[in-house]
């Protein structure tokens, strides 16, 4: 079966132009201090570090380098994204997938694919994709890691999974989604490219259902990224899984695994072409 979603894969091409323009932003505040006084650098200042706190914890924020929000296509369907496994709940999520006919691309953590590599290589078994999701998942930290904690993290978990599973995962996606200045360069360095998404319920939080179904319902049209999780500390993945399949069954949606495509490029992964079949 064809796959008949393109993702546009664009790894970051500067990332270390930040630098330069955050210089060149705090030397002219430095020139407006001196000329006007504070009253007016002051402000510019202000601006310059919210843009800089934006851009770090906002998901979709382009700010230090591309990120993708959606996959080009006018058809039902769907790129179903699933972060933070492997775990115990691994093998069921397959199962589940699989009673739909669905597929999707499974964010995996370094240390937890050391954990359950048997569950890394059933996932490409079956059909899906995997992508880099860091080697330690720094839930409340990995916004502020510095520059060599936030290559380790992601080069770590890069080498594991392509160790265990033998292909070199092409997707990187920032855990909490929230990516500061420092994830660039590594993402440079190894070929990835960060995967945001376009609807989400919150549901490695949320414990109801329900209501993650009903948040990621108005969030639906051809081509939307949805970022679902496993192995959530309230044990209800499953049940929400579960909903959303059977609400994008309804709606007449279909979860792919999108070929990944250079901008202005021929495909660069065959290995996922192959997984999407």
């Amino acid at each position: 079966m064809s796959v008949p979603a393109i993702a546009v894969h664009r790894v970051p091409r500067h990332p270390n132009a930040w630098w330069v323009v955050l210089l060149l932003a705090h030397w002219l505040v430095a020139w407006l201090w001196w000329s006007y006084g504070w009253q007016v650098a002051l402000p510019l200042l202000a601006v310059t570090h919210l843009a800089m706190v934006w851009g770090t914890l906002r998901p979709d924020s382009r700010l230090f380098g591309p990120a993708l929000t959606r996959v080009a296509t006018d058809q039902r369907v769907l790129w179903l994204t699933i972060d933070d496994g492997p775990s115990d709940e691994t093998p069921a999520v397959l199962d589940l997938l699989d009673a739909h006919g669905a597929k999707a691309t499974f964010f995996l953590v370094g240390e937890r694919a050391r954990r359950y590599p048997e569950h890394v290589r059933e996932i490409l078994r079956r059909g899906h994709g995997i992508g880099n999701h860091s080697d330690s998942h720094f839930t409340r930290r990995f916004w502020a890691l510095g520059p060599r904690t936030m290559r380790d993290e992601i080069e770590h978990a890069q080498a594991t999974l392509t160790e265990i599973a033998g292909i070199r995962p092409v997707w990187f996606r920032a855990v909490v989604g929230m990516a500061n200045p420092f994830v660039a360069a590594p993402l440079q360095r190894l070929g990835l490219a960060r995967v945001a998404w376009t609807a989400r319920g919150f549901d490695g939080a949320v414990s109801d259902p329900r209501r993650v179904l009903r948040r990621v319902e108005r969030q639906l049209a051809p081509g939307v990224i949805v970022l679902a999780h496993e192995g959530a500390r309230h044990g209800r993945n499953l049940e929400t899984l579960t909903l959303l399949l059977q609400r994008f069954d309804e709606l007449g949606y279909r979860c792919v695994v999108p070929v990944p495509q250079m901008a202005g490029g021929p495909d660069i992964a065959p290995v996922e072409t192959r997984l999407a079949d």
